[in-house]
């Protein structure tokens, strides 16, 4: 076995890797928690603004 081989396993064993990650990414099962995580950004805006009105009303 020379390098050569090792360079072609190695790019065999990345590519079957990479194929079962995009497996599971686009996988019907993952696709709530994905849903969930996609708005996970949002949630953190709508509790900053709740927070604000609510020391707003402390002020009035």
């Amino acid at each position: 076995m020379d390098i050569n081989d090792l360079r072609g396993l190695s790019t065999l064993m990345l590519m079957i890797a990479f194929i079962g990650v995009c497996i599971w990414a686009w996988s019907r099962k993952r696709r709530k928690s994905f849903e969930e995580a996609r708005h996970l950004p949002f949630a953190d805006e709508e509790m900053n603004r709740r927070t604000q009105q609510e020391e707003a009303r402390k002020h009035d």
